[in-house]
């Protein structure tokens, strides 16, 4: 088995593909995507709350204060126009011809002697992701209702010392007990397990479809099959390499992406997550790497079984594809609000081992559950890497 493992290790680093795929990508080409990534979201996002918004005000003289506040708003730029109807103004933000459009009642300085409720309108297209130009409208209508409701409280003769705890009666303080480091886990812990299992699958793909179907399409399979060797020896020694690579692509990669961030956060100021980071220690790094290597073994031994069944290359590809998209499924899941790890989700594969890298990240792990997700983990491993070794006795298998 171990002579099958370094001949099949030996034969992977001298293939340029491997290196590439095992070794470049994540030292280099995914840092360098995720953080041209991370460039562009931040220009637009800088962008977008820099952007001047056009608008119209209908009826502006019957509320002044509120109109010279949007005025001289930096992100907003009044035009001029003579549509009233909602319709019209619809067709002509749709036209392009001004993004938001404040219809304010001819009857609001009306209403607004009288003690009663008056109704806007705000219109404008709701579609953009990033709608700052809404949170800038509310800001200022916010402290224009302020104003307001101040000037009625003092015309009914309040005390003004008085108007602040009338218009807010309770203040609350929000006092945190979490420390940084469980705050910064709750909301990274989960997307930390999002990056790293998928690259375990990524890491052990093209080494486990050249051991299979790979070897098929060169026709040196059967000169290994005539070897002195089991075949039980074979294809453990065949997923002990898949397994190696995998964790190893991983590893590099969390690797990688810990200098750059260490770098590039001693540049950026991010002082807060380097400490909250800082905090896990060892012994929880250490059971990190315990989780995901029952995982990888998972991925591995499908991964291979799969390249067995399949007669060539570009067949095992299309095997591998929904995979990957199943893979995902429980690891969104796991990132989802109110999700947490109970005895029920402990045992539901891939989920259980993102949700106990969060429990760990943030400090908060059960040794109970950490066990309970190991034994469920390992207890999976064992089964598929039994069926791959039947699968790899079966002559229909090996040669379709």
């Amino acid at each position: 088995m171990w002579q099958v493992y370094l001949k099949e290790l030996t034969e992977l680093m001298r293939d340029r593909k491997t290196l590439i795929f095992v070794i470049l990508l994540p030292i280099f080409i995914f840092p360098v995507i995720f953080g041209i990534m991370g460039l562009v979201l931040s220009s637009t996002t800088a962008k977008a709350m820099q952007e001047q918004h056009k608008y119209v005000i209908v009826n502006g003289e019957q509320a002044p204060e509120f109109a010279e506040a949007l005025f001289y708003h930096k992100n907003f730029k009044k035009v001029e126009t003579d549509l009233k109807d909602p319709a019209e103004l619809i067709a002509a933000i749709r036209a392009g011809d001004f993004a938001v459009a404040v219809v304010i009642p001819d009857d609001f300085k009306d209403k607004q002697h009288a003690v009663e409720q008056s109704q806007w309108q705000l219109i404008y297209n709701q579609s953009s992701q990033l709608d700052f130009m809404s949170r800038y409208f509310n800001e200022l209508l916010e402290n224009y209702t302020g104003q307001l409701q101040r000037q009625s409280l003092s015309a009914l003769g309040v005390d003004p010392v008085k108007l602040t705890a009338i218009l807010k009666p309770v203040s609350v303080e929000k006092v945190d007990t979490a420390a940084k480091r469980e705050n910064l886990g709750e909301k990274f812990g989960a997307l930390i397990a999002y990056i790293l299992i998928p690259l375990c699958l990524l890491g052990a793909s093209y080494p486990a479809i050249d051991m299979g179907a790979g070897e098929k399409e060169r026709g040196t399979l059967e000169t290994l099959l005539i070897c002195p060797v089991s075949r039980s020896a074979i294809v453990l020694g065949k997923f002990l390499t898949v397994l190696s690579t995998g964790l190893a692509g991983a590893l590099i990669t969390v690797a990688s992406f810990g200098i750059w961030g260490a770098v590039i956060g001693s540049f950026a100021g991010f002082a807060v997550v380097q400490e909250a980071m800082g905090a896990i220690s060892a012994p929880e790094l250490l059971m990190i790497f315990l989780m995901i290597v029952p995982t990888s073994a998972i991925f591995a031994s499908l991964l291979l079984a799969i390249s067995i069944y399949a007669k060539t290359f570009k067949e095992a590809q299309n095997y591998m594809s929904p995979l990957t998209i199943l893979m995902f499924v429980p690891l969104a899941a796991a990132m989802m609000p109110g999700v947490e790890l109970t005895t029920k989700t402990a045992l539901i594969p891939v989920m259980n081992v993102a949700l106990a890298i969060k429990e760990l990240i943030k400090g908060t792990a059960d040794g109970g559950m950490i066990a309970l997700i190991f034994g469920a983990t390992v207890a999976l491993a064992a089964a598929l890497i039994a069926f791959c070794v039947h699968w790899f006795q079966q002559e229909k298998v090996l040669f379709r």
